[in-house]
Protein backbone atom coordinates (compact mmCIF):
# COMPACT_ATOMS: atom_id res chain seq x y z
CA UNK A 1 0.00 0.00 0.00
CA UNK A 2 2.85 2.41 0.92
CA UNK A 3 4.77 1.73 -2.57
CA UNK A 4 1.35 2.63 -4.77
CA UNK A 5 1.26 5.81 -2.52
CA UNK A 6 4.69 6.57 -3.09
CA UNK A 7 4.59 5.68 -6.77
CA UNK A 8 1.31 8.23 -6.95
CA UNK A 9 3.11 10.85 -5.67
CA UNK A 10 6.13 10.50 -7.93
CA UNK A 11 3.83 10.85 -10.97
CA UNK A 12 2.67 13.79 -9.99
CA UNK A 13 5.64 15.58 -9.21
CA UNK A 14 7.04 14.33 -12.59
CA UNK A 15 3.83 15.77 -14.24
CA UNK A 16 4.21 18.91 -12.36
CA UNK A 17 7.68 19.43 -13.02
CA UNK A 18 7.37 18.23 -17.01
CA UNK A 19 4.48 21.09 -16.94
CA UNK A 20 6.39 23.73 -15.29
CA UNK A 21 9.25 22.95 -18.08
CA UNK A 22 6.94 23.05 -20.67
CA UNK A 23 5.40 26.15 -19.44
CA UNK A 24 8.82 28.00 -19.49
CA UNK A 25 9.33 26.82 -22.96
CA UNK A 26 11.88 23.74 -22.47
CA UNK A 27 11.34 19.98 -22.98
CA UNK A 28 9.39 18.48 -20.49
CA UNK A 29 11.13 15.53 -20.79
CA UNK A 30 14.57 16.89 -19.23
CA UNK A 31 12.62 17.01 -15.86
CA UNK A 32 13.54 12.98 -15.93
CA UNK A 33 17.20 13.46 -16.68
CA UNK A 34 19.49 13.61 -13.36
CA UNK A 35 22.00 16.80 -13.66
CA UNK A 36 20.39 17.71 -17.12
CA UNK A 37 17.19 18.52 -14.96
CA UNK A 38 19.32 20.90 -12.85
CA UNK A 39 20.97 22.67 -15.54
CA UNK A 40 17.67 23.45 -16.97
CA UNK A 41 15.99 24.32 -14.00
CA UNK A 42 18.87 27.10 -13.83
CA UNK A 43 17.99 27.93 -17.28
CA UNK A 44 14.22 28.48 -16.34
CA UNK A 45 15.99 30.90 -13.33
CA UNK A 46 17.89 32.39 -16.13
CA UNK A 47 20.99 31.92 -13.60
CA UNK A 48 24.28 31.52 -14.36
CA UNK A 49 25.80 28.09 -15.17
CA UNK A 50 27.55 28.71 -11.25
CA UNK A 51 24.29 28.13 -10.08
CA UNK A 52 23.99 24.37 -11.77
CA UNK A 53 27.72 23.44 -10.46
CA UNK A 54 26.59 24.93 -6.45
CA UNK A 55 23.15 22.91 -7.06
CA UNK A 56 25.28 19.73 -7.98
CA UNK A 57 27.98 20.01 -5.31
CA UNK A 58 27.39 17.95 -1.84
CA UNK A 59 25.99 20.01 1.33
CA UNK A 60 26.32 23.25 -1.12
CA UNK A 61 23.46 22.13 -2.73
CA UNK A 62 20.39 22.73 -0.07
CA UNK A 63 21.18 26.47 -0.77
CA UNK A 64 21.84 26.40 -4.23
CA UNK A 65 18.77 24.64 -5.12
CA UNK A 66 16.94 27.04 -2.98
CA UNK A 67 17.97 30.33 -4.66
CA UNK A 68 17.39 28.40 -8.11
CA UNK A 69 13.57 27.56 -6.85
CA UNK A 70 12.96 30.99 -5.89
CA UNK A 71 13.81 32.55 -9.10
CA UNK A 72 12.09 29.93 -10.84
CA UNK A 73 8.66 30.92 -8.80
CA UNK A 74 9.98 34.69 -9.29
CA UNK A 75 10.20 33.93 -13.07
CA UNK A 76 6.62 32.90 -12.93
CA UNK A 77 5.10 35.53 -10.69
CA UNK A 78 5.28 33.56 -7.08
CA UNK A 79 6.69 34.74 -3.93
CA UNK A 80 10.48 34.09 -2.99
CA UNK A 81 8.37 32.28 -0.25
CA UNK A 82 6.62 29.88 -2.57
CA UNK A 83 10.42 29.36 -4.37
CA UNK A 84 11.24 28.10 -0.97
CA UNK A 85 8.60 25.90 -0.58
CA UNK A 86 9.35 24.57 -4.14
CA UNK A 87 13.01 23.45 -2.95
CA UNK A 88 11.93 22.37 0.44
CA UNK A 89 8.16 20.82 -0.44
CA UNK A 90 8.45 20.24 -4.16
CA UNK A 91 6.02 17.32 -3.87
CA UNK A 92 3.60 19.51 -2.86
CA UNK A 93 4.21 22.86 -4.09
CA UNK A 94 5.71 21.77 -8.42
CA UNK A 95 2.62 20.35 -8.95
CA UNK A 96 0.58 23.64 -8.09
CA UNK A 97 2.90 25.34 -10.57
CA UNK A 98 2.91 23.33 -13.41
CA UNK A 99 -0.86 22.44 -13.28
CA UNK A 100 -1.68 25.92 -12.22
CA UNK A 101 -2.41 28.88 -14.75
CA UNK A 102 0.87 30.72 -13.42
CA UNK A 103 2.78 32.11 -16.77
CA UNK A 104 6.41 32.24 -17.42
CA UNK A 105 7.27 35.62 -17.62
CA UNK A 106 10.98 35.19 -18.50
CA UNK A 107 11.89 34.94 -21.96
CA UNK A 108 10.82 31.84 -23.84
CA UNK A 109 13.62 30.86 -25.75
CA UNK A 110 17.16 29.75 -24.67
CA UNK A 111 19.60 31.67 -27.20
CA UNK A 112 17.19 34.43 -25.97
CA UNK A 113 19.10 34.41 -22.93
CA UNK A 114 22.76 34.38 -23.55
CA UNK A 115 23.75 37.85 -22.35
CA UNK A 116 24.24 38.93 -25.95
CA UNK A 117 22.29 42.18 -27.13
CA UNK A 118 20.22 40.97 -30.20
CA UNK A 119 20.81 42.59 -33.91
CA UNK A 120 17.33 44.82 -34.38
CA UNK A 121 15.61 43.47 -37.13
CA UNK A 122 15.01 45.38 -40.36
CA UNK A 123 11.85 46.94 -40.96
CA UNK A 124 9.82 45.46 -43.50
CA UNK A 125 9.91 46.94 -46.92
CA UNK A 126 6.91 47.03 -48.92
CA UNK A 127 6.43 46.58 -52.85
CA UNK A 128 4.62 49.07 -54.84
CA UNK A 129 1.74 47.45 -56.46
CA UNK A 130 2.49 46.30 -59.92
CA UNK A 131 1.37 48.61 -62.31
CA UNK A 132 -1.36 47.49 -65.04
CA UNK A 133 -0.76 48.11 -68.87
CA UNK A 134 -2.26 51.28 -70.45
CA UNK A 135 -5.38 49.88 -72.25
CA UNK A 136 -6.61 50.98 -75.46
Amino acid sequence: MGFIIYLAVMVLVIVGMWKTFAKAGRPGWACLVPFYNAYVACEIARLPILWFILAILPIVSIVGWIVICMKIAENFGKTGGYGVGLALLGFVFFPMLGLSDAKYQGTAGIAQDTGVPSMPSAPAQQQAPAEEPPQE
